[in-house]
């Protein structure tokens, strides 16, 4: 597993509650587009599920979105279609054979949970975020872009914030 390098995270974004969770995937939805790469670490009882589904409900799925830890990949439609994975259960060799490709590179949006696991197979272009555990209910996200859009996607984070 490849850990996340905190310290190189281009923008530190802090929620205090759920609601700054929500701020954060509401912002972030509002910038996906087609092929859009969302790769999703953090501490085992972070957030994670909890930021894919405010990410989803502000992309405008209307279903209940749940952990995919047992069916994979879960495929949702909304402004665009929403593909939430979680690999924590897989081997790099399982998830090779899953054809993510067609995800990541497709007409949706790709979130995927635990995405260090499978860091191989993740394309060069993404948004990395990092979810700590702060305290019961804050949580600090580190966030880093790769490649365009995403490292303008933090450079407006830096300059302005979530709005």
């Amino acid at each position: 597993m490849v850990e996340f390098d905190k310290p190189f995270a281009s923008y530190v974004y802090e929620a205090e509650d759920l609601h700054g969770t929500e701020k954060l995937a509401a912002h972030l939805a509002r910038q996906a587009q087609p092929g859009t790469v969302i790769a999703l670490d953090g501490d085992l009882g972070a957030g994670k599920t909890a930021f894919s589904q405010w990410f989803a409900r502000h992309l405008g799925v209307t279903d209940t979105v749940n952990s995919p830890t047992f069916t994979l990949i879960k495929e949702y439609e909304g402004r665009l279609p929403f593909y939430h994975m979680d690999v924590y259960r897989l081997s790099l060799e399982e998830a090779e054979e899953l054809g993510l490709d067609e995800y990541f590179y497709g007409a949706g949006v790709s979130l995927v949970e635990w995405a260090s696991l499978i860091e191989e197979l993740l394309p060069a272009n993404l948004l990395q975020i990092y979810i700590e555990t702060v305290s019961a209910t804050a949580r600090k996200m580190h966030i880093k872009g790769r490649g365009e859009p995403y490292e303008a996607w933090v450079s407006a984070l830096q300059e302005n914030g979530v709005s």
